[in-house]
């Protein structure tokens, strides 16, 4: 993207569709079905994911930042229940994934030498380990940074701790199984972002995972979500009565349209047998005064 057009993307963030009087170039309002509720509240996973192993593709509803301006606007003055929409978009995308990682568990189960419930204890217990300094690398980093030198060398401090409780873990899984066993691949998924992740991986792919794009992107999601979860009955139960009364106002436009439309249509026709009424009298009338003249030139005629 230029810079032309990243200033105007802020300029549209900032003052909607109605900077120097132009309209969405979608020619449509915020409140329109075809415009994503998601990324209105900066939750589509369409764009959270994008440029990621999972990337989606393009979302197949509108986003527009101009259209968010507005939407963000009008929210000010008027609730339009869009967060409910949200949690039922995320809900099904968490959901889907949720079944991709349980599906992918079981492939694992089907191709992976099975273990015992005590040598898959201790295999586990060395996994925790791994992903536990995978996240307080990442971290170490991220405030390393952010110039935060003093947090991320007290991580670093708690990394070489736990890299001793991992070395230790992975002596007693090494001398729970054969040694040829042990050499294998012994691998599981993640619960965020269901990437597969060994027990042989070093710290460094770890972190890799825990702080790239794809496994944060997942943590915002579920993060999300689990906002938007904590009053969705609530606000769902709010909108249902909202769009009763809409619907209830609407009913009532209605039938005022066609009571109002039946009085003038019998206002109409009496008015128009009022017209016939009197039609029919100015001609019954005139016959009535052609006789009289008919009688009185044969009278003096004779």
């Amino acid at each position: 993207m230029s810079a032309h057009d990243q200033m105007r993307a802020m300029l549209d963030q900032l003052m909607g569709t109605g900077r120097n009087g132009e309209t969405s170039r979608y020619q449509v309002q915020f409140n329109d079905p075809k415009v994503c509720k998601s990324f209105l509240l900066y939750c589509c996973p369409h764009d959270i994911l994008a440029s990621t192993r999972m990337d989606i593709g393009e979302c197949p509803k509108i986003h527009d930042n101009a259209l968010r301006a507005d939407f963000e606007k009008a929210q000010q003055k008027f609730d339009h229940y869009y967060d409910v929409d949200a949690t039922e978009h995320l809900q099904a995308f968490i959901s889907d994934c949720d079944r991709r990682t349980e599906a992918a568990r079981k492939r694992l189960l089907e191709t992976q030498e099975e273990l015992t419930a005590e040598v898959a204890e201790k295999a586990n217990a060395v996994h925790e380990l791994a992903e536990k300094i995978g996240h307080t690398l990442a971290k170490a980093e991220e405030l390393g940074a952010q110039g935060l030198v003093d947090e991320s060398l007290k991580l670093m401090g708690e990394i070489e701790d736990l890299r001793k409780k991992k070395s230790e873990a992975e002596d007693t899984y090494r001398n729970s199984m054969p040694v040829s066993s042990y050499q294998q691949q012994k691998l599981r998924v993640c619960d965020v972002c269901s990437a597969y992740l060994g027990i042989h991986d070093n710290d460094r792919r770890l972190a890799d995972h825990f702080g790239g794009k794809l496994h944060l992107g997942f943590i915002k999601i579920r993060e999300k979500l689990s906002e938007l979860e904590k009053n969705y009955e609530e606000r769902h139960e709010a909108r249902r009565k909202f769009d009763e009364q809409e619907r209830y106002k609407r009913d009532d436009k209605r039938s005022h349209r066609s009571r109002s439309g039946d009085r003038n249509e019998r206002h109409r026709r009496s008015r128009s047998r009022s017209r016939h009424s009197r039609h029919r009298s100015r001609s019954r009338s005139r016959s009535r005064t052609h006789k009289h003249d008919r009688r009185d030139r044969d009278r003096r005629r004779y």
